[in-house]
């Protein structure tokens, strides 16, 4: 039984702390970890503020659209767990990560705004910008549900992956991927399928998944031959599947 590949901690890992939390980066680097994976939103005076989303109140105190409001606002806020209680935990700005994750381990941030392209161009603008002022940093990689996000970052000569949610003609992503030098796709579990996979990587794509936290469902992406998972535990879906394996050997 083959095990599973590289897991990324979904929002630096929901099980250990609020989304995008310094709390829960800090458990989860304490633990087995491959990746980490958070969302970025632009601020109204140019800043990148890990946060999960631009409505501002559906993961902070703050009020608003995070592109309408200013750095010292959002960071004056605290933070909501996923049930909307407010926590201890304040928002971080792209800058706080660096010297909190490992040069090297491979980090996405994802690019986030609600309807409207220009923002996630502007956002993603930004975003290089900060990456170019730390050119050390290795393993970053710009992934957005925006085309044109990823279009700008790998402009900018930055890894870009675009986050895949619908069942659209193979050949039409492949074109748009190699003509615009983005070299993967995130792709929604329930998506996933052998030819998909195939073709994808066929085609020169690294490919990878969204969110799965059991280990059956798991495992039957990892025997498609992605490249990593993201999942919000990934101590625990990566020692579900040691033990399961050992017991599998033993019996």
């Amino acid at each position: 039984m083959a095990g599973l590949p590289p897991l990324y901690a979904h929002r630096f890992g929901r099980d250990k702390g609020p989304d995008s939390s310094r709390r829960a980066l800090r458990r989860t680097l304490a633990g087995p970890v491959d990746g980490l994976e958070t969302d970025v939103c632009l601020t109204a005076d140019g800043r990148v503020a890990v946060i999960h989303d631009p409505w501002l109140s559906l993961g902070t105190t703050a009020k608003g659209w995070a592109h309408e409001t200013d750095w010292d606002v959002i960071a004056a806020s605290f933070l909501r767990d996923r049930h909307g209680v407010r926590t201890s935990q304040q928002p971080m700005v792209l800058e706080d990560l660096w010297d909190q994750i490992p040069n090297g381990m491979p980090l996405q941030l994802e690019v986030k705004a609600h309807g409207d392209p220009a923002l996630a161009a502007r956002t993603a603008e930004a975003v290089c910008d900060a990456l170019q002022e730390r050119p050390e940093r290795h393993g970053v990689e710009v992934i957005s549900f925006h085309r044109i996000a990823c279009e700008v970052a790998a402009a900018r000569g930055e890894d870009a992956r675009l986050v895949v949610w619908s069942d659209m003609p193979v050949e039409a992503l492949l074109d748009w991927a190699i003509g615009h030098g983005v070299g993967g796709v995130c792709v929604e579990p329930q998506l996933l399928h052998a030819r998909l996979v195939e073709d994808l990587r066929l085609g020169g794509l690294s490919v990878t998944s969204g969110t799965i936290n059991e280990l059956e469902l798991a495992r039957r992406v990892a025997g498609l031959g992605i490249d990593a998972i993201t999942t919000d535990r990934p101590g625990l879906l990566r020692s579900a599947d040691v033990t399961a394996r050992a017991e599998s050997l033993a019996g």
